[in-house]
């Protein structure tokens, strides 16, 4: 993964989030708007990956019990029925979308139901709130926050190091959690509920990536890095005696407490000169390894050493594979086989070329053998095979010269862990994907051992633009670092990202309404064209030519036959072409760094808008004039399109909290202006198939209507909506793009920044709208579907759908059953649960109680069990007995 990937979240935050952070006040009565629900089926357009693994944590109680987290796309758990992992954090919404960054993770060594995360983006004011500390008692299904008092940055520099977050492995009440910006380190004796500084700590970092960055980003004290318990110096029910923690100063890296936290030392006679990366502490042996960087990483670093630290005698020992004159890179992935603990691993993090490179020990670091090694240079002698057939586009589309290879093993190698309970399984995070194996030790016996992708279903792309052609692929993606896909089916993982050119960053994609095949591209390169053309689709692409002066890729938009285009690019003014981009003319009556957009029907019309301005071209972008309209967004935090089919038709959504911020609607291509009064707060606007028996296209948006923040869909021109997302799907921040697709009803794609391309179907096959809130309760049929999706020792996840299969509206609800075993409710979501003995009534919350005759409704809970765990076998709404599937 290109270094390119520290700045995902900024680029979306570039575009509009910071400016678009939602305001307190709702603007007019939009807040007194009744909504309809709808069930909707959410998945990921599979991408596989695409983004930062710096961690990954095995429970060392329960076996294949893991957790992987990343730094901007939540975290995640795996499913070793299926080998795939599942997400945890989808529920953190709009207001908190800092907390889909992790920082730390600890799964609870004591009770493995328990797993905490560290959570946060941005320790400067990119990102404007304070870090927290999540807890869950069921495996990360639910989750319970205490903010802090600082800010945690799990898409900072340093964010590789750890884990900064532990808990004590004999008194898991206790855990400890280091903090960054010079905060120290941080305990809670009541299983993260409370924190508290641990004032007798006498170090809490002085290391800056960039000391000069006035930003804040590179110039945080990457603080205090990972924390790590001597479980032999404990015993069950009683705090662990000796705990070593890392710290970011180059010249007093570890500290030790001898009595379990209430003073602290310098550790003597440690390596100086460097950042200790990571601490794994073997107590079967009595050694703490360290792997060390000049450098806190996770894309920087020139040397590096590894050491081993005696526990019981004080004794340091220098055990680098190699020695620090021949590294050109840090040390970090460190892991030990807890099974055979006199095997030891680690891994050079930050070595791009020609690959990185991953060592093992069999005698605790006396010896070691490499991955790789040259043969006779430039070629190579692997101990490994690389399959990557599950993510093809792991190879970039390269074709290297050796000693290079495609594809690599990798690159921002921090993560890497043996499973506790197998030998032979190894996982390990590089900048752009999960590898794994699962015949690790044929590394010791001479032959192969097989690395493939272990990363189905954790999707870790920033999206920047989406589009749904008529015809074609059903999706083209806009992309942070990989650039972009063309998605011919959903549910595979597409063979390669856009090539030739490969930009680092695509901004900005659009295709020709009427001639599908015409698509063009705009993006970042560090040094090639900013932009590219297809006449298949997006299947095959050719690069255009620059004009003067352009930086990065800004926004493009192509005429609806496909004949012309309009690019506003970073660095030069709009730019107008006939043909695909040969030469380019300067548009006039148009500010450099306009938003442009195309007429879906005028090929000579184009768009733009800057600083609360319109504009409009009837001469294919030679010139543009400015709409007389007033009362715009008055900053660029906006995001507009023309209606497919309709000439002059145009929606813009976007604004700001101190100005004017909502969803508008033209139909006289921008000269005049409504503002929809139903709608708070939009920042993106997309169409989709029109709902049946509606002549009008559906709308979807990323909005706050009705005083609440989701994703929404309306079949009538926004005079009603429903939102079809519910409070365990939100993503965080999903303001970038939105479109539905022109070929299937409901469906709609979602933009996330860094939880991938979300896609969901709906289960209302007729459009619906609100009810009047005065209707009476429900009287008519139901269905109630009831699945366990998760269950464990003693704990179990539940989702149930109600559908309305009567004649008339719902205008609230409220269904009733029976646990057949005694299971209780524990926390539920979309609904308001009471239960007495095994009787539970679940009632609709505010936003989801109307529902339409042939619509559903969804919730879901956690609960516990004990010896059985069977399905309730009747439900009731009201007086009447619904159908169960």
């Amino acid at each position: 993964m290109r270094r390119t990937r520290i700045l995902t979240a900024v680029l979306a935050l570039a575009a509009g989030l910071l400016a678009g952070t939602p305001p307190v006040v709702a603007a007019g009565n939009a807040s007194e708007v009744p909504l309809a629900a709808d069930t909707y089926t959410w998945k990921n357009a599979r991408i596989d990956g695409g983004g930062f693994v710096p961690g990954i944590v095995f429970n060392r109680k329960e076996k294949n019990l893991a957790y992987a987290r990343t730094d901007i796309g939540g975290a995640y758990r795996w499913q070793e029925s299926s080998k795939t992992w599942t997400p945890l954090l989808d529920s953190v919404g709009w207001d908190d979308w800092g907390h889909t960054g992790v920082v730390g993770l600890a799964s609870d060594p004591v009770e493995p139901d328990k797993v905490y995360a560290a959570v946060g983006t941005y320790t400067n004011s990119w990102d404007p709130k304070n870090g927290a500390v999540m807890r869950s008692s069921d495996r990360g299904a639910s989750w319970q926050k205490t903010v802090l008092p600082f800010k945690l940055g799990g898409n900072m520099p340093g964010r590789g190091m750890g884990e900064r977050l532990a808990v004590d492995p004999n008194k898991n009440s206790v855990l400890y959690l280091g903090a960054p910006s010079g905060k120290g380190l941080w305990r809670s004796t009541d299983s993260g509920v409370s924190w508290s500084q641990v004032t007798a700590f006498p170090n809490p970092g002085t290391y800056q990536q960039d000391p000069s960055d006035t930003s804040g980003y590179a110039s945080d004290n990457q603080g205090v890095v990972w924390v790590t318990f001597d479980e032999s110096t404990g015993t069950a029910g009683t705090a662990t005696r000796s705990i070593y923690v890392g710290v970011a100063d180059l010249q007093n890296s570890v500290y030790r407490s001898t009595d379990g936290g209430a003073s602290w030392s310098r550790l003597a006679g440690q390596p100086t000169g460097y950042l200790a990366h990571k601490g794994v502490l073997d107590a079967v042996n009595g050694y703490l390894y360290l792997t060390y960087s000049d450098k806190g990483g996770p894309y920087d670093g020139g040397k590096g050493q590894v050491w081993r630290y005696a526990t019981a005698t004080g004794t340091w020992t220098n055990i680098s594979p190699v020695a620090e004159a021949d590294t050109s890179y840090g040390f970090s992935g460190l892991t030990v086989d807890r099974q055979k603990p006199r095997t030891v691993m680690a891994t050079a993090y930050s070595a791009w070329w020609p690959d990185t490179q991953i060592f093992r020990s069999t005698d605790s670091g006396a010896t070691w053998t490499k991955a790789w090694d040259y043969t006779s240079y430039p070629d190579r002698a692997n101990r490994f095979t690389l399959d990557v057939s599950s993510t093809p586009w792991l190879t970039w589309g390269a074709n290297p010269s050796p000693p290079e290879q495609s594809p690599k093993l990798g690159w921002m190698t921090e993560s890497l862990e043996i499973d506790p309970f197998n030998s032979n399984r190894m996982m390990y995070g590089t900048g752009a994907t999960l590898y794994g194996t699962e015949n690790l030790t044929n590394w010791d016996s001479g032959s192969k051992f097989t690395i493939k992708p272990m990363v189905q279903g954790l999707e870790e792309t920033a999206v920047n633009d989406l589009a749904s052609p008529p015809s074609g692929a059903p999706l083209l993606s806009a992309l942070g670092d990989l650039g972009g896909f063309r998605h011919t089916d959903l549910t595979k993982v597409p063979p390669m990202m856009f090539t030739q050119p490969n930009f680092t960053t695509t901004t900005s994609l659009d295709f020709a309404e009427t001639n599908p095949n015409t698509v063009v591209r705009v993006g970042n390169l560090d040094s090639g064209p900013h932009i590219a053309f297809s006449t298949d689709n997006g299947a095959n692409w050719f690069a255009g030519t620059d004009p003067s002066g352009v930086s990065g890729g800004g926004t493009v938009a192509a005429s609806s036959d496909g004949g012309r285009f309009v690019w506003s690019p970073d660095g030069a003014g709009v730019r107008y072409t006939t043909g695909f981009g040969t030469s380019w003319s300067a548009s006039s009556g148009i500010p450099a760094g306009a938003i442009v957009e195309s007429d879906r029907v005028d090929a000579k019309t184009f768009y733009g808008f800057k600083s609360g301005k319109f504009y409009v071209s009837t001469d294919g972008g030679a010139t543009f004039t400015a709409s007389a309209a007033t009362g715009l967004p008055s900053g660029d935090s906006v995001r507009f399109k023309a209606l497919p089919g309709v000439k002059g038709d145009v929606w813009l959504a976007g604004g700001a909290a101190d100005g004017a911020y909502g969803l508008w609607h033209s139909t006289d291509s921008g000269a005049t202006w409504t503002r929809l009064s139903n709608v708070d707060q939009a920042d993106t606007v997309g169409f989709g198939k029109a709902a049946p028996g509606a002549s009008y296209q559906t709308l979807y948006t990323s909005a706050k209507i009705g005083g609440v923040r989701g994703v929404f869909r309306s079949t009538d021109k926004g005079a009603s909506w429903t939102r079809i997302n519910d409070d365990a799907h939100q993503w965080g921040w999903t303001g970038a793009a939105i479109t539905g697709d022109p070929r299937v009803y409901g469906r709609v794609y979602v933009s996330t920044n860094g939880r991938g391309v979300i896609y969901g179907d709906t289960s209302d096959t007729g459009g619906g709208g609100p009810t009047d809130p005065t209707d009476p309760p429900p009287t008519g049929a139901c269905a109630v579907t009831y699945k366990i999706t998760n269950q464990w020792s003693g704990g179990f996840q539940a989702d149930v759908q109600l559908a309305n299969t009567g004649s008339s509206a719902w205008s609230g609800w409220a269904l009733a059953w029976t646990f057949p075993n005694g299971q209780t409710v524990n926390q539920a979501w979309n609904a308001e649960t009471t239960q007495s003995g095994s009787a539970v009534t679940a009632k609709n919350v505010g936003w989801n109680a109307n529902v339409a005759a042939g619509s559903s409704v969804s919730f879901g809970f956690t609960g516990t069990w004990s010896g059985t765990n069977g399905k309730p076998t009747a439900f009731r709404v009201g007086d009447r007995s619904c159908t169960v599937s």
